[in-house]
């Protein structure tokens, strides 16, 4: 590990030029927070080509293997230049290429995380090195809120893979499948600690609740579809798709800002969402919602819902009925309490390791 830096530069080194609402608040939210917390904190601004190309190619075909109609593209478009230039004006570090971790910016500590930064499994940036320490110019090097997303800890890890992240200065995860892949591959219980959405509430909204439920994510499977529109039709409720296309919902708002997107979550009645960070958002706002897994997502619900103690908000099949009753149920207030104890506990963790 090369020596310490004298210039008190904290990088943050996550997947923040995806175009993806999660990607970029989780980004937003741990660098914010970390300055609110008296720390020069930056986005370590790695770019690649080919990670670009991979990330428009989504952008404008999220719903694969189903092809967006035509219609649909320029809307996605909007949404994806939104995205990029609320990017652009979050603090940056100057920008170096992924593919040559040597030629970034030197800083004190490099942070890892959040997101799904250790996922191998991942499309486009499993198997990136610098996700794992490898090549960064840091006097320290650490992980927060690290996620190995739908690479399971069945796997197990390789024994170069174990190497680098024991050669990591400090380690924090947000999930129990990071936690066994940590402790198998180094012999280490890595501190369990919150998603920067929850832990710092930069998108946290003071917004007086709207007679409308969000859809978010897409691919949803036909019974859940099925049950959210009829609750909805039953109560004379708008359901407003977010981000994607789902065309059984009422009305479809493909290209909201970053902005939007919050002020949405915190405005709804309620969520129907199979994606992680829409969970985040409903455990934000205190907003009822009803999640279903999909395969790519199932370990970080899973986790996600027992860390807060909502696991009865993860619906299957088999119990379809359950998913209008949620979606207006209030969360129950040891909700927050179990979000709160984590808060200290993810706090304590920062404080150890960065002072």
């Amino acid at each position: 590990m090369p020596g310490r830096a004298g210039d008190g530069v904290v990088g943050v080194l996550t997947f923040h030029r995806c175009i993806n609402y999660g990607s970029y608040w989780q980004a937003r939210s741990l660098v914010e927070g970390l300055r609110v917390g008296g720390h020069q904190a930056v986005l370590l601004d790695h770019q690649s080509e080919e990670v670009r190309r991979r990330e428009w190619r989504c952008a404008f075909q999220p719903l694969l293997p189903h092809r967006s109609p035509r219609s649909d593209l320029s809307a996605y478009g909007r949404k994806a230049r939104k995205l990029l230039e609320a990017v652009d004006r979050l603090p940056l570090s100057a920008p170096f290429e992924l593919e040559q971790p040597h030629t970034m910016p030197r800083v004190d500590t490099a942070v890892i995380g959040s997101d799904e930064v250790w996922n191998l499994h991942h499309p486009w940036y499993g198997g990136s090195r610098p996700f794992y320490g490898e090549g960064l110019r840091a006097g320290r090097v650490m992980s927060y809120a690290a996620s190995f997303g739908n690479y399971d800890a069945a796997n197990g890890l390789g024994p170069d893979w174990a190497e680098r992240l024991g050669a990591l200065d400090a380690i924090s995860v947000r999930d129990h499948n990071a936690q066994a892949l940590v402790r198998d591959a180094i012999g280490l219980e890595a501190p369990l600690v919150l998603d920067p959405v929850l832990q710092f509430p930069v998108a946290r909204l003071e917004r007086a609740m709207d007679s409308f439920i969000l859809v978010y994510g897409h691919n949803f499977p036909d019974w859940y579809a099925r049950a959210v529109r009829a609750h909805a039709d039953a109560r004379g409720q708008r359901l407003v798709s977010i981000g994607y296309r789902n065309d059984w919902a009422h009305e479809q708002w493909l290209d909201a800002s970053p902005q939007e997107f919050a002020e949405a979550m915190a405005a709804t009645s309620a969520l129907a969402t199979n994606f992680f960070h829409g969970c985040v958002f409903a455990l934000l706002n205190g907003r009822p919602f009803a999640c279903v897994a999909s395969s790519y997502r199932a370990n970080k619900l899973r986790d996600l819902m027992e860390v807060a103690g909502t696991g009865d908000r993860r619906v299957e099949e088999h119990a379809a009925e359950r998913v209008g009753t949620l979606l207006e149920t209030p969360l129950a207030p040891a909700v927050t309490d179990r979000l709160s104890d984590m808060r200290v506990q993810s706090s304590a963790f920062l404080a150890t390791v960065l002072g």
